[in-house]
This record gives structure tokens, sequence and C-alpha cells, in this order.
């Protein structure tokens, strides 16, 4: 039997919830345009945001055509879904210019040529010309106040005495029923993908359509992601890893994916790579049998970087991370150099300074590797120093000949505290 996108969805993790409308069954007889919304709180998408990009991408692969909308004008209110409190509210200049970074992100993902070319559009184009009888005449009128008080993006908020909800935040619902039924109108969609959180706003949408056209029409959630330990997906010790490179650098992103726990490798092998099954089925054998080898990490984290910096960024940082966890230098180029710039603490030198010699004490002490020359001496005597990833002696110097590309030297003590000085 053919597979459909929904067999490809439901196998890869994607689908928490789906409605009882027949979208399996519509997906293998026609074309379906299905939306997926972009909440422009920042000027970059971090990696959880990457699911519904993901998600839409499949459809697009099976043929169907997919329709990413960003929320210039939502964005100025604030979705209640998922929060405990009240968001902020941005300036409208803020969002505009947010709006077009989430745009050029999401390039990243889909293809705008073809038959079933992806479409970007801006809700802020129709909402921001609403009127207010009007809305309420022709949204407002649709909606049961107590049907929205059951939805539990709601009712939890209510229930919070001290936070409760605002009049804007709680037509939140409204707004984006609209959003579905525009694009139904304007654009022929006929389905709506979101987190699960979206659910209760996902089936407004659906519930508006049929009260106003009588169609009926589709929706899909999709889990929110936890890791194993239980942590928030998306998070590292710095923060959010954003796609956009002066937010999360390259590298960051490389080994963010590389350490991730052999209990969730293979689950997000599936959900942020377009790897066959097959394939992943491979890799899992390999975690299974060959854990310390790390090979589907390294396999996740080169796909979802080349993914979105490009192969020629993912060769340069894998090049980088390899170099700074001991691999020969030799392999290094100007572009992998500049990488390893930004994973470990630059001192800069002369080239004078090189030319001369410096002995390994004072280079530790240059590279902030040691405090003084008493504890330079120790860690050397203990031969755990490493210039280059080789363990030298303590009456080695550093010469011309120890510059990687005639620019840099990597001083390293014991497993994960890196110096690198680099020649003016």
């Amino acid at each position: 039997m053919e597979k459909s996108v929904i067999d490809e969805l439901q196998e890869r993790g994607f689908i928490a919830q789906i409605t009882d409308t027949g979208l399996e069954e519509a997906t293998k007889r026609e074309k379906l345009v299905v939306y997926a919304g972009f909440d422009p709180t920042a000027s970059s998408l971090h990696i959880g945001h990457v699911i519904p990009a993901l998600a839409l991408a499949h459809f697009q692969r099976y043929g169907h055509k997919p329709i990413a909308l960003v929320g210039g004008a939502t964005g100025l209110i604030g979705d209640p879904s998922g929060r405990s409190g009240e968001r902020m509210l941005l300036p409208e200049e803020t969002v505009e210019a947010n709006v077009e970074g989430v745009k050029n992100q999401l390039a990243h993902f889909l293809s705008f040529e073809g038959d079933n070319a992806a479409i970007i559009l801006n809700n802020s184009d129709w909402l921001s010309k609403f009127k207010l009888i009007e809305f309420l005449r022709d949204v407002g009128k649709h909606f049961s106040v107590n049907a929205m008080l059951a939805k539990d993006s709601i009712r939890m908020r209510l229930e919070d005495r001290e936070q409760g909800i605002s009049f804007a935040e709680f037509s939140y619902m409204l707004l984006q029923a609209a959003d579905y039924l525009h694009l139904h109108e304007h654009q022929g969609c006929n389905v709506q993908a979101g987190g699960s959180d979206q659910w209760g706003n996902i089936t407004a949408g659906i519930d508006l359509i049929r009260r106003v056209h009588g169609d009926s029409v589709h929706g899909l959630t999709y889990p929110l992601l936890t890791k194993a330990d239980g942590a928030k997906f998306g998070k590292s010790e710095g923060g959010a890893i954003w796609l956009d490179p002066n937010l999360t650098s390259p590298y960051e992103m490389y080994q963010y994916w590389l350490n991730i726990d052999d209990k969730d490798v293979v689950r997000f092998l599936k959900i942020f790579t377009f790897l066959p099954m097959e394939r992943i089925a491979e890799l899992q054998r390999e975690v299974e049998e060959r854990p310390e080898a790390r090979a589907a990490q390294r396999v996740l984290a080169w796909e979802f970087t080349s993914l979105v910096h490009g192969e020629e960024v993912a060769r340069a940082v894998s090049k980088a991370s390899s170099f700074l966890f001991g691999s020969d230098p030799s392999e290094l180029d100007n572009d992998a150099l500049a990488h390893v710039t930004t994973a470990a603490p630059v001192t800069m030198i002369d080239r004078s300074q090189v030319t001369e010699g410096i002995a390994l004490e004072d280079a530790l002490i240059l590279a902030d590797l040691a405090k003084s020359k008493r504890e330079a001496r120790q860690l050397l005597g203990q031969g755990g120093v490493y210039v280059n990833n080789q363990r030298c002696a303590p009456e080695d110097r550093l010469s011309p000949y120890s510059l990687v590309l005639d620019k840099a030297v990597l001083l390293r003590v014991g497993k994960k505290r890196y110096g690198l000085l680099v020649v003016r």
C-alpha cells in the first residue's frame, strides 16, 4: 500500500493529535494546502520552532502545498496557549523586523519552486484591515464564550487568580481562527498544523470554517518535545539554540547535537533530519552496539547543521570540533580554524614572540591556562599539557613550526581546558 505523508509523520513521531475528519484519506486522493504559524516574538527561530517547518517540508515532499504564516498581527497580541502568564507586548516595529528575520530562515526548510511551491504570508496583511465592529459581526458571532472558556489554554489561566487573562489574549483564539478562514477562502487551505498546545485554536478555526462555509477541513498537532532527562529541549547552558549564527554560532549548534544523550538521538534523527528510516535503523543499531563511537550524534549534528547553515559550514565546524577533541591538525583548513576561534578562548600574540620561541610555561600563562609559572610547571610535570593535540614535554618551546596554518597554536590542559594563541 502506498505510504502517505501521515504515515511518514506518525513513523517519525510528529503527530500528537489529528482530527477525525479523514485527513489521512484526503492526503492520498488530493493535493492539500497546509499551513503552520510562526510567532515573531524574536528576531530568529530556535530549534524548537523548526518542528512545524519540518512538518510542512514533509507535506511538500509528498506533493502538498505548504504555507508558512508569520504572525505579524497576532504577534502584537500574544498567544496564551501553554503560558502561565501574560506575554510582554512588543513594539510594532520590533515585530515587523522579527517577521523579516523569521521569513528568511524558513527558506532553509521549504522549496519555493515547482507546482507545489511554498509561500510565506504575514497575517498582518488581512487582520490589520479589520474594523472592530466588522470583526465582531463576521468572526465573533460564531463563537460561544462558554465553549471558549472550556478550552484548556483559557481555563488554566482563569483558574490562576493572580495572573488571570486579559481580553486581548482571550481574543487570540478568534484571530487564529480568522487566519484559517482567510487562508481557506483565498489560498484553498484545508489543513492547519501546530504544537499540541494549539489544539484548541486549531479546532476553533475548523469550527469557524464549517459555520461560515459548511466546509470540512483538517487539523493536526505535534508533540512538545522534552529530552529523556526531562530537561527542556533546545536549551543549552548558554540559553536557546538559535538558527541565527550571530545568536548561536554554527559550532555551538553542532556541539549541541553532538552532545545529545543516547536515549534521545534516534528520536531526534527521525524528527530533525530527512534521512530514510532504514538509515536511522542502522544508526540505532550502532547506538546499541557501539555507543562510545557516537556515530548517530555525528550524523545528527552534520545533517541539521548543513540543513540550516549549508554543507560548507557544516564541514568546517565538523573539522573544528574534531580538532578541539583531539584530531590531527593537518585536517584543519582556514574555514575550520575560524570556527575554532569561536569555540576556544583566544589570545592574540605578536609573530616576533613565536619567532623568538615561547617557553611552554609562559605560553600557558599567556593562554590563561595557568596563573603562575609555578602552576604552569606543575601542569607540565604532570604530563597533562598538549600542543595541537600532541602531549608535550616541560622543556618544549613554541616556534613557528608550532603554528597551524601559520596562524595559531592550540594549547590544552587535560581534556576540556583550551586556549588558542593567534598571531596578529
